[in-house]
């Protein structure tokens, strides 16, 4: 029986300890600092270990006694500990998000014979994988097009959004630099821009805006058109304008009274209350990933479409589902021995193994995470 460690038991963490503690094929262990996590894990029999995951120290003597690592930080702490991992020589799936550039540690990973899955989650993550798998099948992609998002499914003013994840990572969202594929070079353009108005089965209209979530795809997919836009309910996208170009997402120190603050500590104190998603209270995500190209002269699309609730009989929020079952699949993938790779590994390496692919889909299915697959010709 493998030794598995779960880094981090927050919103999606605890539900991907749970997911790998139910069937017992795994001898678990969960690392985290906060004591409600600690306590939570125990009450549900799974071993927990209290240890403050910014310390490097204590993170590279911890993971040393595992065979199996699951990455559920905050991405601020991401890379340091993606890189803590590798380092020990320990096979790692991560779902962190963090923004450096992992492949500065690809010739790491294979000196020390690691396979080191990153961005494992819904978006990134299970776009990548299903671009990678159409990429894969077609002979030239021509285009490819993500649109995705996690929202509450009762719209609650004044922001009718709830934080799905780690909120100070939704910020990002708001103000990283969006940057996409177009006419086959790469651009650059602020987050929240471009807006435009889609129709989703079962939802109804949302906002779409563009956000810097192609991330990898830009540099493994050869196609001139690409671009992630992230999804939300009509008029989300002006507040958070407001609130960017006003100054509340800031790092920059100001003098109010006489103290100094950054204008992002005040914002994450009265943001985050209004954003926290509670105990029972239901989500939705959405995800629509389109992908074009041609396969024996003709032209073809792939599309791939999710439409994924909370979960009443467990309690687990969708975005938990979306993100935490993806990566807890793609970690039983490492366990079985079917990926062959080593090295900093991308999702869409994983769609070049169709078997993978089926694998980690399965997986999801099973868990009530269905994407659904229309073929057509154009």
């Amino acid at each position: 029986m493998k030794k598995v460690l779960l880094l981090g038991a927050g919103l999606v963490g605890y539900p991907m300890a749970l997911d790998l503690a139910k069937t017992g094929e795994f001898d678990l262990s969960v690392a985290d600092f906060n004591e409600n996590s600690i306590s939570r894990l125990n009450a549900s029999g799974i071993n927990a270990i209290k240890i403050d995951l910014s310390d490097t120290k204590a993170v590279e003597s911890l993971v040393i006694d595992y065979d199996l690592i699951l990455d559920a930080v905050p991405g601020y702490m991401g890379f340091q500990t993606f890189k803590t991992v590798i380092e020990a020589g320990k096979d790692i799936v991560d779902i962190a998000f963090f923004p450096e550039d992992p492949f500065v540690l690809n010739d790491l990973a294979k000196s020390k014979g690691v396979t080191a899955i990153m961005d494992m989650g819904v978006a990134p993550g299970m776009s990548n994988i299903l671009i990678g798998y159409a990429d894969h099948l077609l002979d030239k992609t021509s285009r490819a097009v993500i649109y995705v998002g996690g929202l509450p499914k009762i719209r609650t003013w004044p922001y009718e959004y709830k934080a799905v994840f780690s909120p100070i990572d939704v910020i990002e969202e708001y103000t990283r630099t969006a940057r996409f594929v177009r006419n086959g070079k790469i651009v650059e353009m602020p987050a929240l821009t471009e807006a435009e108005l889609m129709d989703f089965q079962g939802i109804g209209t949302l906002e779409a805006f563009n956000s810097d979530g192609l991330r990898s795809l830009m540099f493994t997919i050869d196609a001139p058109e690409m671009i992630e836009k992230t999804l939300r309910y009509p008029g989300h996208i002006e507040k958070m304008k407001v609130l960017r170009e006003t100054g509340f997402f800031s790092y920059d120190e100001i003098i109010v009274n006489g103290h100094s603050i950054r204008p992002i500590d005040l914002t994450t104190k009265l943001l985050f209350p209004k954003w926290k998603l509670e105990e029972g209270e239901e989500d939705v995500t959405i995800m629509q990933v389109i992908i074009e190209g041609i396969s024996s002269g003709k032209m073809h699309k792939y599309q791939y479409d999710l439409l994924d609730q909370y979960n009443k009989e467990t309690k687990v929020h969708s975005m938990a589902r979306t993100t935490g079952y993806a990566a807890t699949a793609a970690l039983r993938m490492l366990a079985n021995g079917s990926f062959p790779e080593k090295g900093v590994i991308v999702p869409e390496v994983i769609g070049k193994y169709p078997d993978c692919v089926k694998f980690i889909l399965d997986e999801l299915k099973q868990r009530g995470v269905v994407y659904r697959e229309e073929i057509t010709p154009l």
